[in-house]
């Protein structure tokens, strides 16, 4: 019948669009099919971007396109419509806050995943975005939108729990079985659910939203097995309901193909972030967060040819999502006295070498000396600092 686009229902503090999605489909006629339920990240520099950055959609089959449409003013109405202007008081975000702006769409037919990718790569205006058969809002049309036009090329999947009313009421401690969570971690199939490093638990957010737990998974049986594992443990918290997602997490699809440049030379700035500016003029930056990538971009030296990606920033420089050496320039070092195994010393320019010990003479010259990498291969952030966007370079 169509597709149906919801976004922006949250702010930095509270609320959640998966959750508004899932109270949506609870209400709806029982005469519709639901289906294809995806969860799509957007653009991570947008400016007005809500706190997960994502937008949700969803395919509808049914009849009675009236009974539909009626259905959908009401709850936009009555449900969707007072979460606009809404806005964290206390919020500890060092960026700018926008209130809410819920967009809600519907398009009859499916559409070009054009506007898709630029939803993902840029900042995409309201004016930009393809008219729907039906539309709803404001500023969310353009999240809302990007997920109905998502093509599915790469795709990963994420179930999503949510928390009962009075649990979130409440202000309680979100409960989750950490045991089990630990087993969920070890199978091959789910990904990005602890970050060991820092003894970090991913799956579940900080603050005041609904979900208690978002599970991700390369298959959409390993996401809906493991998640009910997890939720049905009597040291989890009861939730209010769950939906299997299909996502573009870990698909990259908000990077260009991958880069080459010789470094022209590195700044290394306040808590080891590292500037490297490579001699095409291109601005590289490896952020005091990035780990390995910082640490490998703090042992660049000019004239190493490295490869990378990342996405440009407003102020053109790439903030670096991944980081590897093809190759290393050699340090250069005098050679040693043959005598006595003392470092020649220059006598000067254009003159020759000489021993501090025994002052015999030598040739003026350097020798080269292997400089190894402290990482081979591919290097990016540690998990708890990887965008929702990024893929494990182990895939």
């Amino acid at each position: 019948m169509g597709w149906l686009g919801l976004d922006d229902t949250d702010h930095l503090s509270g609320g959640c669009t998966t959750h508004a999605l899932f109270e949506l489909l609870q209400s709806i006629p029982s005469n519709y099919e639901v289906q294809s339920h995806r969860l799509v990240r957007l653009y991570p520099f947008a400016s007005r971007r809500t706190r997960g950055n994502a937008a949700v959609a969803v395919e509808i089959i049914g009849e009675d396109y009236d009974e539909l449409m009626t259905f959908l003013e009401s709850w936009w109405a009555s449900k969707l419509l007072p979460l606009k202007g809404l806005i964290s008081e206390s919020d500890m975000s060092d960026r700018q806050q926008y209130p809410s702006d819920p967009g809600m769409v519907w398009f009859n037919d499916k559409i070009s995943a054009d506007f898709y990718w630029e939803c993902v790569s840029r900042e995409v205006t309201i004016s930009e975005a393809p008219e729907a058969t039906k539309s709803w809002g404001g500023n969310g049309i353009i999240g809302a939108t990007a997920a109905v036009s998502w093509p599915a090329l790469d795709y990963t999947y994420e179930a999503i729990c949510w928390r009962t009313k009075e649990s979130v009421g409440m202000g309680k401690t979100r409960l989750v079985d950490l045991e089990r969570l630990a087993e969920i971690d070890s199978k091959p199939e789910t990904f990005m659910s602890r970050d060991l490093r820092s003894n970090s638990i991913l799956v579940s957010p900080r603050g005041n939203c609904p979900v208690l737990f978002g599970l991700r998974a390369k298959t959409f049986d390993s996401a809906k097995i493991n998640s009910q594992y997890l939720a049905e443990s009597s040291m989890t918290e009861a939730i209010d309901g769950m939906i299997v997602f299909q996502t573009n997490q870990a698909t990259d699809d908000h990077l260009p193909e991958d880069s080459t440049a010789f470094v022209e030379n590195i700044t290394i700035k306040r808590r080891g972030t590292v500037a490297v500016l490579c001699k095409c003029g291109t601005l590289l930056m490896a952020f005091a967060e990035s780990g390995d990538i910082k640490l490998l971009a703090q042992w660049l030296k000019p004239g190493d040819q490295i490869k990378y990606n990342g996405l440009q920033s407003y102020d053109k420089s790439i903030h670096l999502e991944r980081l590897s050496i093809i190759k290393a320039l050699p340090d250069k070092r005098r050679p040693k006295c043959l005598e006595c195994n003392a470092t020649l010393k220059s006598m000067g320019s254009d003159q020759p070498l000489r021993c501090p010990k025994c002052r015999q003479q030598f040739p003026a010259e350097w020798e080269c000396v292997e400089r190894k990498p402290p990482y081979i291969g591919w290097v990016q952030p540690p998990k708890d600092s990887m965008r929702h966007l990024a893929k494990p370079t182990s895939w």
